[in-house]
């Protein structure tokens, strides 16, 4: 790499519209000049990213750090780093079989022809990754569109700056600009981004914005995969240990502080046992975090608007009678250090903010039932979530509660953790989003899968041209309809 490309890939781009575009006209030459990379070309583009991935950890997590305030080390390695070290494990296994075509039938009239499907690269793939994840959700989808042989541009998000930087340095080294591209930079940029004429964008964030992305790619027909949130519930079954309930979703809550698309959003216990369930939440929190203020290992919300949001629908939601137990047991002000203790909202109602937005913090609500089918009643008349976690060993009753209900994911005794399962696809349905990656999904979701058919010499067809009144049509519609 010379150093021209150093000081470029160090400092803030100057960034203007038309450079986005002379990016993407860079990226599609490249790719009409070799559009079809073999399998061992493609491996060898996921080797040399997980070598920097691995160059650049340190790196990767203290900038994510930064730009939080405070993000803990280890989440970013152990949920962003070695989730995207295993996917690059289990698309480089995997790639060679998934491009090999695919032989399908061809109907008697048209014998002896042959048909197959082609799986070719798209071309320029976009990726609006988010702050929440930006290591995971930029690398993520990227690891996706190199293995279907892709080029690619990825807009990382302007809360995520230092990241940006960071992430443009280190793919500098290994990919040209040409085949692998980092845009940095907000307003403008990023909505000129969604406007670009990519073969496909993968947009992961809220419900709101990917409309916003939906509309910029029709101007161009471009198609999304669209992951995006909402409000994934929990429904505890009344047969289940609570202190087990109370450890998992404790875990999952509080990953990333709930700043995670797929966090339990709020849960539905069985009636009378809400203050069962915080006794042994408090007690879990309180093992993994005996305080928080000067905890490496608790993260800060991110920004000051989204501090602000959520201390929101806390008020809102006192206001309106909910009871809130916050998990502070030392007292500490947090304010100063833009974190929010982990905290119960009991009481609440299908009216309040809390219970209308998605909330990516550290706050859970809890609500009472009765019966199980009053839950998913509930649970269908409210936009389709991006997960539904169910806690329950019996699986009649889990299948129950599975079939009569719609999600991205169902998950059976466990939360949060079907993201980093290399062999299953992510993605929502309905409102929390459209498409899938992640397993053969996110090869196949960012490839082309072409018809293909070959006549030989021989042109059957011919037989059963005009006039229709020979013998062979008789015979055709006898043997057809029969």
């Amino acid at each position: 790499m010379n150093s021209q490309t150093k000081t470029t890939a160090m400092t803030p781009h100057a960034f203007d519209l038309q450079y986005l575009h002379d990016v993407l006209e860079q990226q599609k030459h490249a790719y009409q000049r070799y559009p079809l990379p073999t399998a061992k070309e493609r491996i060898d583009r996921l080797a040399r990213l997980k070598r920097i991935l691995v160059k650049y950890q340190d790196q990767f997590a203290e900038a994510i750090n930064l730009d939080y305030g405070n993000r803990s080390i280890a989440e970013t390695k152990i949920g962003e780093l070695l989730t995207c070290l295993e996917q690059i494990k289990y698309y480089s296994k995997h790639l060679a079989k998934w491009m090999k075509p695919s032989k399908r039938h061809v109907g008697i009239i048209h014998q002896p022809a042959k048909a197959w499907v082609q799986y070719q690269p798209l071309g320029i793939i976009g990726i609006i990754a988010p702050w929440n994840y930006p290591l995971l959700l930029s690398v993520g989808p990227l690891i996706c569109a190199l293995a279907a042989g892709n080029h690619a541009m990825i807009k990382v998000s302007s809360s995520s700056s230092n990241f940006g930087r960071v992430l443009e340095l280190a793919l500098s080294e290994i990919f040209p600009q040409e085949l692998v591209a980092v845009i940095n930079g907000g307003g403008a940029i990023s909505d000129a981004f969604s406007h670009l004429a990519f073969d496909k964008i993968v947009f992961t964030g809220s419900t709101n914005v990917g409309k916003t992305v939906m509309a910029a790619a029709s101007e161009n027909l471009v198609p999304v995969i669209l992951e995006l949130g909402g409000k994934s519930p929990v429904l505890v079954h009344p047969s289940i240990d609570l202190e087990d309930v109370a450890q998992r979703i404790a875990v999952g809550k509080l990953w990333n502080v709930g700043q995670t698309c797929v966090a339990p959003d709020f849960m539905f216990l069985p009636k009378g046992k809400t203050q069962e369930f915080i006794e042994k939440f408090q007690a879990c929190v309180l093992e993994m975090y005996p305080h928080f203020k000067n905890n490496q290992d608790y993260t800060s919300i991110i920004n000051d608007k989204q501090y602000q949001r959520i201390q929101g629908y806390l008020e809102d939601a006192q206001a309106h009678g909910a009871q809130i137990i916050a998990i502070n047991p030392l007292h500490e002000d947090l304010h100063e250090v833009r974190k929010i203790a982990p905290t119960i909202v009991a009481g609440v109602t299908p009216d309040m903010q809390i219970m209308q937005n998605e909330i990516f913090g550290p706050l859970l609500p809890i609500m009472e039932y009765d019966q199980i089918d009053d839950v998913i009643d509930f649970i269908n008349s409210r936009p389709r979530p991006l997960a539904l976690y169910y806690f329950d060993f019996d699986q009649a009753r889990a299948d129950y509660v599975a079939q009569r209900t719609h999600s991205g994911h169902f998950g059976q005794n466990t939360v949060l953790t079907h993201v980093a399962q290399d062999d299953l696809p992510f993605g929502g349905v309905g409102a929390s989003g459209m498409g899938k990656y992640h397993g053969p999904e996110g090869f196949f979701s960012l490839s082309h899968e072409r018809s293909m058919m070959s006549n030989p010499k021989l042109y059957s067809f011919k037989y059963i041209l005009p006039p229709f009144n020979k013998p062979i049509h008789k015979l055709i519609l006898k043997t057809l309809l029969r």
